[in-house]
């Protein structure tokens, strides 16, 4: 498999990354150890989990996996989501991160992580502090390098700029939402990462399940998350979304391919990304996510991909500057 530097890490990863949120939840021991093992035959050597995945319980079964091999493998994990019902057992205080990266290490039957994400903003702790305490386990080596899912561009932005003043270590990495359906990210974080020459781990390609070709307008599956899943009901409530979803069975139908493999595809795509993130509940669904490390997306195909969803409106509101249409000067022409 194709492999990519990770921002300025200097880490090679694999061009596609597994998510292990479904280990201990909806897959097995067995099917997760499957899937693993499918995983590393194809060639991936970066896997993605959260201390919050399964209450700890996919990290458990990760780190067991991952043992007998653990040099060869970049782990990811997350810190942030609540852990049990402890008024503090969440957020990125000093005291929660400080506790949440021991019992992760223990989990996972591991020294160190390779890279640790926030899993999401909190607004009741200072950037500085957050920065100062992952900086400190940088130090200590529990944590190799450090980032951010779920944050806005101006607030990456933010902490870049105190790590830099205060000569911290800094986010090398960002993991935010990147689907057909979602590219909000498009019109700040990717271009921030590509300045900041920051990795990019993408998760969500395939929309919560939207984009697998059970969804569509008028079409839904009798199970799945986006029909058992209030969370994710309520992310993909838009009937655009479902008329995307129509449109990209449709063409994966006349090129012959899974709709899958094309959404996994097209998120890859992008010059910006590093690795999306792929998952599945067993061996037989992973598949298709799999083919996309070598399915190659023409410029054509991807155009026309792009033109199934609204492409998110620019950043300053400068519409004309996405088309082409460049002020000349005082006269006011155009051309």
């Amino acid at each position: 498999m194709e492999t990519r530097l990770l921002g300025r890490t200097g880490i090679r990863v694999s061009k596609l990354c597994f998510g292990t949120m479904s280990f201990g939840d909806i897959a097995d021991e067995a099917s997760s150890a499957a899937m693993y093992q499918r995983c590393r035959e194809e060639g991936i050597n970066l896997f993605d989990c959260a201390n919050a995945y399964a209450a700890g319980r996919s990290e458990q079964i990760l780190g067991k996996l991952i043992g007998p091999e653990r040099d060869r493998i970049v782990l990811i994990s997350k810190v942030g989501f609540p852990m049990g019902t402890d008024i503090n057992g969440k957020g990125l205080s000093r005291r929660h991160i400080l506790a949440a990266v021991e019992a992760s290490l223990d989990r996972l039957a591991t020294d160190r992580i390779d890279i640790l994400f926030v899993h999401t903003f909190d607004s009741d702790t200072p950037i500085v502090e957050t920065l100062r305490v992952l900086d400190l386990m940088v130090r200590q080596g529990k944590i190799l390098h450090i980032g951010a899912s779920n944050w806005a561009a101006w607030q990456v932005a933010k902490a870049l700029g105190v790590s830099a003043m205060l000569e911290l270590s800094a986010f090398s990495c960002i993991q935010p939402m990147y689907s057909l359906v979602k590219r909000q990210a498009e019109v700040e974080l990717l271009p921030l990462a590509q300045a900041e020459r920051l990795g990019v781990v993408t998760y969500s390609p395939l929309g919560g399940g939207l984009l697998t070709g059970k969804y569509g307008v008028g079409k839904r599956p009798e199970r799945g998350r986006l029909v058992e899943n209030a969370m994710y009901r309520a992310r993909y409530r838009e009937t655009s979304y479902f008329e995307t979803a129509d449109g990209l069975i449709q063409y994966a139908e006349t090129l012959g391919v899974n709709p899958v493999t094309l959404a996994v595809a097209w998120v890859a795509r992008h010059p910006a990304v590093t690795a999306p993130i792929i998952g599945a509940r067993n061996v037989k669904q992973l598949e298709p996510s799999l083919a996309a490390a070598e399915f190659v997306i023409e410029d054509e195909m991807y155009e026309h991909l792009c033109s199934l969803s609204p492409t998110p409106p620019s950043a300053t509101d400068r519409a004309e500057e996405q088309i082409g249409v460049v002020y000349k000067g005082s006269e006011e022409q155009y051309k």
